[in-house]
């Protein structure tokens, strides 16, 4: 942090995540353009197939879009042969989705691409610092869903309150 609780760009975590995050995706949405997908079809028609059944909900919320905008979605690739829902719902009034063998297909050759894009960000870390990454990103989703203080106790207790007498 720089004065005023300002975010210091150079020493900030946060930031250059983020920049991690948006490069990702244009890099994923690069790549799937030629197949005729983004990056929201693609999630969508990956969730299905490891989660076959999943709600408009569950999709939604994997895929981070509103559930109006996946049923939008859901809707096109129904009409485009990739899903299929039933009719009627089995149960209450969540119609469960599946990917269609046309679904398979795309979704292969979108796998492809996005892991070709994986790998290509991947290229300069060795095995070691790819599984030390996911560990550490894990942890950073983890503190912030959990919503409450990090597994170590305050900032400010675990840098010894050297914070707050600087600050």
């Amino acid at each position: 942090m720089s004065q005023g609780g300002a975010i210091d760009l150079d020493t900030s975590v946060a930031y250059p995540l983020k920049q991690a995050s948006a490069a990702l995706r244009s890099a994923m949405e690069e790549a799937l353009r030629p197949l005729g997908m983004n990056v929201t079809r693609y999630s969508c028609l990956e969730l299905l197939s490891q989660r076959p059944g999943s709600s408009n909900s569950d999709l939604a919320r994997g895929a981070f879009v509103t559930r109006q905008s996946m049923n939008v979605l859901l809707q096109a690739l129904e009409q485009e042969g990739l899903v299929h829902r039933p009719a009627h719902a089995p149960v209450g009034k969540v119609l469960p989705a599946q990917l269609t063998d046309l679904g398979r297909e795309h979704l292969a050759r979108a796998s492809a691409a996005v892991r070709a894009v994986e790998v290509r960000m991947l290229a300069d870390l060795s095995p070691a610092e790819q599984a030390a990454a996911l560990r550490a990103l894990q942890a950073m989703t983890r503190a912030l869903q959990d919503g409450g203080e990090p597994a170590g106790g305050s900032a400010a207790e675990q840098d010894g309150g050297l914070g707050e007498r600087l600050g």
